[in-house]
């Protein structure tokens, strides 16, 4: 029997069991599909982390496409935010039963609870990130940016701290430098997707920052690129790449064969700040990103780092 993700739905013989194997397999095709940096960081791993860390994937994105889907049909009154609450809800339902050892017969759950078998994820984790995605809902503007980390926190640092768990650790401080990374990488995120985000009425970027820089809510709405942007800009990219900084330290706290699909990972998704310097910090005409040549490119570099911290 095969259980196999097509890249919107899934496809299964409901009357048959889902084996281990092919529940991972079907979060392996989810992260393939979806997640092209994360994909490549993750065959540097050894084949027994590879399989949980496609578990954590999956769910993660598995419910942040639940909301987006979900955003759409709200904005056309298709549907009420206590309705997506409580599709939020049943997930978060089926992660207690899966902790509890009830998977049902959900690919997903059924990797889960394989994975929780020989790694500790607290379950608060997943729950926070569910908590994290929610934000998005009803969205509402950041005024600070301590409001801006605690969403960076829960949708992107509580998954390195998952990850962690997998990767393993010889200090407690790496699981820090695993927050500190997250916060990077939803950052560069946000940078990245300034120009989506426009087009659905949000600005992810703290309201206290373009106030700084004398940018107005109404000159970024309608995508006006001036000096007072560009410094904005630069601003955004420069507290990224110090968290980018700090999180390096985490490395070499890491297993060693763990390292070298971290690395890589924090490489190639920091350089798409590169890339929007390049553009000329035009991120709302000119999505940013890296080509498989230049990720492919960062390999020696990496592998040459984190050869080092060994």
């Amino acid at each position: 029997m095969k259980y196999s993700y097509n890249g919107k739905t899934s496809v299964k013989d409901a009357g048959t069991p889902i084996t281990v194997e092919n529940a991972y397999q079907y979060c392996r095709q989810i992260a393939r599909h979806h997640a092209k940096t994360f994909y490549l960081a993750s065959l540097f791993l050894p084949k027994h982390q590879q399989k949980p860390i496609f578990a954590i994937y999956a769910l993660l994105r598995t419910v942040d496409d639940l909301v987006d889907t979900a955003e759409d049909k709200l904005t056309n009154g298709l549907i009420t935010p206590e309705e997506i609450k409580k599709m939020l809800d049943e997930w978060k339902s089926k992660l207690r039963a899966c902790y509890a050892g009830q998977t049902g017969n959900d690919p997903i759950m059924i990797a889960w609870h394989d994975t929780l078998k020989s790694h500790t994820i607290p379950i608060e984790l997943p729950l926070d990130l569910m908590d994290g995605v929610a934000m998005d809902i009803e969205f509402k503007p950041f005024e600070t940016f301590e409001e801006l980390y605690v969403y960076c926190y829960k949708v992107a640092s509580v998954v390195g701290l998952m990850t962690s768990e997998i990767f393993g650790y010889s200090d407690r401080q790496a699981l820090q430098h695993a927050i500190e990374l997250g916060i990077a990488m939803q950052l560069t995120n946000i940078l990245r997707d300034i120009g989506e985000d426009v087009d659905r009425g949000r600005i992810y970027l703290p309201l206290e920052d373009l106030r700084k820089f004398g940018y107005t809510e109404k000159e970024f709405m309608e995508k006006q690129i001036n000096r007072n942007f560009r410094e904005l800009i630069k601003f955004q990219i420069d507290r990224a790449r110090s968290y980018y900084r700090s999180s390096e330290k985490g490395i070499p706290m890491l297993e060693r064969k763990s390292r070298f699909a971290v690395g890589i990972s924090s490489v190639n998704y920091s350089n798409i700040l590169n890339t929007i310097e390049k553009n000329g910090y035009d991120v709302f005409s000119r999505r940013a990103y890296r080509s498989l040549g230049q990720k492919l490119r960062t390999i020696p570099i990496v592998l040459y780092k984190t050869a080092i911290t060994s």
